[in-house]
């Protein structure tokens, strides 16, 4: 059974804590990402780590754990090697691509190689169809592949190489990559100083920069406040606006209008809610507007029917539905059955056909 390193728990920790306590639950995908840096996959031990530190039983960890595809429950490659399958890379040439690859490695669908170095994997939509097909190596794209330039990207793989990806940071394994994921900075030297955005994908500032379409007031020089920065500048001009606001001018006080009645002043129906007004209504009490206070109407109720009216009722409608029998619905007669029956066997016999036909058509008796 694998125990994790303090490192891993001092981690574990540290992510629980971006969470308000009673909301500690909220970090179990991280968490998962967290033992899978450490293992290479989330394993049965992994599963039971992370119900120890959330105080969650392992059904709850693994429910979570085998629902997203990230998530790998054996023992995975260095790099996961995933190629888009999908419609748009489909018709673009991503399965003749998978093909190759999966020929070239021996391996099939979510196989690892016997070095222990690659894992391969057909994919649904990796959201680049602007440059299809493609594939991630750990979830960094390489655009617009081909055969041969896939063969090349693995076989620099497995010779210790980190091929550069098409847009991204530098390549790193799938245990860094997990490192990240869990949400912990990438600590290679200059890692995220490489790459750089696809043309597909800067082509919208292209054509702004080209029609002179820019955000009023825009200064990409303007620093990214904190949260507590933003919140703070917020309620300031909350209270700035507030500030500036006129005083509401008083309204003169309404002379109250003679009704003639008797009733203590109780507020209109209208200065309640729907539900409250339908509430007391139906079931009025102590509470109820008297049926004379102002704006008040209380519907009231007629003569309840007497008790032998409604079986009266009652029994009429009985008598005219007369319940179904002998497995048929209500309103079957035997008799309009057995004239179906005869006219449909007239009209067979006058057209010839045998008894084998009616059979076959359902008529015959």
């Amino acid at each position: 059974m694998t125990t994790f390193t303090e490192e891993t728990r001092e981690r574990a920790r540290e992510i629980i804590a971006r969470y308000p306590a009673d909301r500690s639950r909220s970090a179990l995908l991280p968490l998962l990402h967290l033992v899978q840096s450490e293992e290479g996959y989330v394993s049965p031990a992994g599963v039971e780590f992370c119900a120890e530190v959330l105080g969650l039983n392992k059904a709850q960890v693994g429910a979570v754990a085998t629902f997203y595809t990230m998530y790998k429950r054996k023992p995975t490659g260095d790099y996961l090697v995933s190629v888009c399958t999908n419609t748009m890379c489909n018709v673009l040439g991503g399965q003749e691509v998978y093909d190759t690859l999966a020929e070239h490695l021996g391996v099939g669908h979510d196989e690892t190689t016997a070095d222990g170095r690659i894992t391969l994997e057909h994919a649904e939509c990796l959201a680049a169809c602007d440059y299809g097909p493609v594939m991630t190596v750990n979830y960094d794209f390489f655009d617009n592949v081909d055969p041969q330039g896939a063969l090349g990207v693995v076989e620099e793989l497995r010779a210790g190489g980190r091929p550069m990806p098409t847009r991204g940071a530098r390549l790193c394994t799938l245990k860094e990559m997990a490192v990240q994921l869990a949400g912990f900075a990438d600590e290679r030297d200059g890692a995220v100083g490489d790459g750089g955005p696809g043309e597909p994908t800067l082509r919208g500032l292209r054509l702004a920069e080209q029609h002179g379409i820019s955000v009023p007031g825009f200064d990409p020089n303007t620093p990214i406040r904190s949260k507590a920065e933003a919140d703070k500048a917020a309620a300031e001009a909350k209270a700035r606006a507030e500030a500036a606001k006129p005083a509401p001018a008083a309204e003169p006080a309404k002379p109250a209008a003679a009704t003639g009645s008797t009733a203590p002043d109780v507020k209109a129906p209208d200065d309640k809610s729907p539900q409250v007004r339908t509430a007391e209504t139906r079931q009025p009490d102590a509470r109820t507007a008297v049926p004379d206070a102002p704006g008040t109407k209380v519907p009231t109720d007629g003569t309840p029917p007497a008790p032998r009216d409604a079986q009266a009722a009652e029994s009429a409608g009985a008598a005219a539905n007369p319940p179904a029998g002998d497995g048929k619905p209500a309103g079957d007669e035997a008799g309009a059955q057995q004239r179906n029956l005869k006219e449909a066997e007239a009209g067979a016999g006058a057209n010839g056909a045998g008894p084998a036909v009616a059979s076959e058509t359902g008529v015959q008796k």
